[in-house]
């Protein structure tokens, strides 16, 4: 099929959720087809392209995009939505879709995977389709629908049997999404959507994995919701104790890190682990600190709060220590889901900004406890926040922020030690000699075996975690900086 013209493609690519270049100057330079699936029994054709976009503002760089079109020749009015252009080919005029809006189109992908149950691999022009054992067998009578909400990718459902998620922004190599899933999927993990199977194809010499799919939960909430509706809940009637509260989300929170800490324990069985020394901790502690003195000048109310982080990250550095392993590397609520069944963490792809070998190397678990820490604390100052207004400084309002705090505290409080205890659990050994944790919060209620170096750990990455914070709240959304500084705030206070 002819390639679309960058002009084309570049209209194109500013209307999408997915494209991480809006508001940047760039160009689409390059254009190249990987897989071409000619139009058959109705079907429309199907065309992957790769789009290398290059950026011209001070960052630079370039970026590689997948984009899947599917080709009709007259115009398709139920995907009015998703059209992109027309194209002339040597047969005639071709309009172009989105083909992930595309129930047609994703036919050939339903096809692929169907085609891989028996011996594990299939193969459709170019596409190679990959199935993890022991997945249920799908239906060639599923239809597909877009999902919606998503950034950084896209997803269809097949019904409520499976999903497929479609990598916009790709690289070369092995996928941490689909590597991490295939392994706790084979582990047995009851905390993840299992893994049914990925597509990939060799470009130039390299593997690209550009799709996966994996079992729908179709009872699922988002982590994040929930939490929200939790404080709402309780901010609504601010009288009430919140251990009393219907807004109280002490058990959720408990539940999650229990989960958290089993993928955490089969990650460890699945991957290498190991335990670096202080030179580890030296480097570790000199990332903490650079971030720290970068943001402090450009946020004068860090100010209060640095000698006592300082202090902190020298702890860090004279630890002699570090257990490493795999991890999630991008937890909060937003990656978790609630289904009927319990919680399901999802989505292991990383920080989306780093190179895949970046984000497969491993990690302190803490990292991940400490992600999640920084969400409770979200969910509930931006529900606190939207009560507030500039006439609303009464009692009210106070109580309102003092609940707030409430359900946060008690949400990081249960969640670690949840964690801690399932951690030990499944470790079969005390969580002080794992090196357990305290929450960020300081509370004098944490369990008291929650000490030490795990405790130094926990509160040097949640304060990184909330400096990080900090530099995109100032740059971003300046209302919301005293979500972070709070919490430093309290850090440096424990």
């Amino acid at each position: 099929m002819t390639t679309p013209d960058a002009a084309l493609l570049e209209s194109y690519l500013v209307r999408t959720r997915w494209f991480g270049g809006k508001g940047r100057p760039f160009e689409v330079d390059h254009v190249r087809s990987i897989a071409e699936v000619p139009a058959h029994q109705g079907r429309p054709s199907l065309t992957v392209y790769l789009v290398t976009v290059t950026y011209s503002d001070e960052d630079a760089g370039s970026e590689l995009y997948q984009v899947p079109l599917s080709g009709y020749d007259d115009i398709e009015e139920r995907i009015s939505h998703a059209y992109v252009g027309a194209i002339d080919t040597d047969g005639g005029l071709v309009h172009l879709y989105d083909a992930v809006h595309d129930r047609e189109a994703m036919r050939i992908w339903l096809d692929g995977f169907i085609a891989a149950e028996t011996t594990g691999t299939s193969q459709i022009d170019r596409l190679r389709f990959r199935r993890v054992p022991g997945g249920d067998p799908l239906d060639d009578t599923l239809v597909s629908s877009p999902m919606t909400g998503e950034q950084s990718n896209s997803s269809a459902r097949f019904d409520d049997t499976a999903i497929m998620k479609l990598f916009r922004k790709v690289s070369p190599g092995i996928n941490p999404d689909i590597e991490i899933h295939e392994e706790l999927t084979r582990g047995g993990s009851e905390h993840i959507a299992q893994l049914y199977g990925w597509v990939e194809i060799d470009v130039d010499g390299e593997l690209l994995q550009t799709a996966m799919l994996q079992e729908f939960l179709a009872t699922a909430t988002d982590g994040f919701e929930l939490a929200v509706a939790s404080v709402r809940t309780l901010l609504a009637d601010p009288e009430q104790n919140v251990e009393d509260s219907g807004g109280d989300f002490a058990g959720e929170a408990a539940r999650l890190g229990e989960a958290l800490a089993n993928i955490h324990a089969l990650m460890r069985s699945r991957f290498p682990a190991e335990s670096r020394g202080a030179e580890t901790t030296a480097e570790l502690a000199s990332t903490m600190r650079d971030r720290l003195d970068y943001a402090r000048r450009s946020v004068p109310g860090l100010e209060p709060s640095v000698p006592q982080l300082q202090r902190l990250y020298d702890a860090v550095a004279a630890l002699d220590e570090l257990d490493i392993q795999r991890v999630h590397g991008d937890l909060h609520l937003g990656q978790t889901l609630r289904t009927s069944h319990g919680w399901r963490i999802v989505d292991f792809e990383g920080e989306p900004g780093r190179p895949f070998a970046q984000r497969s190397l491993p990690d302190s678990p803490w990292r991940d406890v400490a992600g999640m820490l920084r969400s409770f604390d979200y969910a509930a100052a931006m529900i606190e926040m939207s009560w507030a207004t500039d006439a609303e400084v009464d009692e009210g309002h106070a109580l309102r922020a003092e609940r707030a705090r409430e359900w946060s505290a008690r949400a990081r409080e249960h969640f670690v030690d949840a964690y801690v205890t399932a951690a030990a659990s499944d470790d079969g050994e005390a969580a002080s000699d794992a090196g357990g944790a305290s929450s960020d919060a300081g509370d004098d209620t944490a369990s008291a075996q929650l000490t030490g170096a795990s405790r130094v750990l926990l509160d040097a990455y949640v304060a990184d975690k909330a400096v990080y914070e900090v530099m995109y709240e100032i740059r971003n959304r300046p209302t919301w900086v005293s979500i972070p500084l709070e919490a430093l705030e309290r850090v440096a206070n424990t």
